[in-house]
């Protein structure tokens, strides 16, 4: 009979799976690596072959979240197509649609703590979402005069903090709004655009 903790094709991703339930359940922090285990149906022995403790885990859960959501933002932004607006409204709505369907990687990435810096694949992963809200930034700032455009970097940031009080305070906190989440996020990123004179008919 096989040993107990052994009997996993892919150890290392039942225990990220183990993790997401439970983050779901209980929060990043509100876990340990040998409840992880248990889910896991291992022992907790076999999780240290993995990872040296659950900040580790946790790493590892949020480095596929936002492998998850830069693939979404990607897609989302479909290289400026149709148009530059609305590749970058695409964008903006995917932040909001990842934290939906995708609460555990969410909460492993911005609610547990983790430092992104300090963990070179997470940098990395991160940057790349990053990168894909800047390139669409830099698309619709074309349409700005020069002399009144702003950094690609601080564009994109603009509608990232936008987009995550959003989420933090009207889909995962205990704000509550008369309007749809999905409302609020589209009514904001207008307002800010309409600021930058990026009207809609003009783009």
């Amino acid at each position: 009979m096989a040993r107990r903790g052994y009997h996993h094709g892919n150890l290392r991703q039942a225990l990220v799976e183990a993790a997401l339930a439970l983050i779901a359940e209980k929060g990043p922090q509100g876990f340990t690596l040998s409840e992880a285990a248990k889910l896991a149906d291992v022992t907790p022995a076999a999780v240290y072959r993995h990872f040296a403790g659950r900040d580790e885990l946790i790493v590892e859960v949020a480095r596929q979240g936002y492998d998850i959501f830069g693939a979404l933002m990607t897609f989302a932004f479909d290289e400026g197509r149709p148009s530059a607006l609305a590749a970058f409204e695409a964008v903006a709505r995917a932040y909001l649609a990842f934290a939906r369907k995708y609460p555990g990687h969410y909460m492993a990435m911005f609610e547990s703590g983790i430092s992104v810096q300090r963990h070179a694949d997470l940098a990395k992963a991160a940057e790349t979402c990053t990168a894909v809200l800047e390139q669409a930034a830099a698309r619709l700032s074309v349409h700005i005069p020069p002399e009144k455009r702003p950094p690609p970097a601080m564009f994109s940031a603009h509608v990232w903090a936008l987009s995550h009080g959003v989420v933090e305070l009207f889909t995962r906190g205990d704000a509550r709004s008369p309007f749809p989440a999905e409302d609020l996020l589209e009514a904001g990123i207008g307002i800010y655009l309409r600021g930058l004179g990026l009207l809609p008919q003009d783009v």
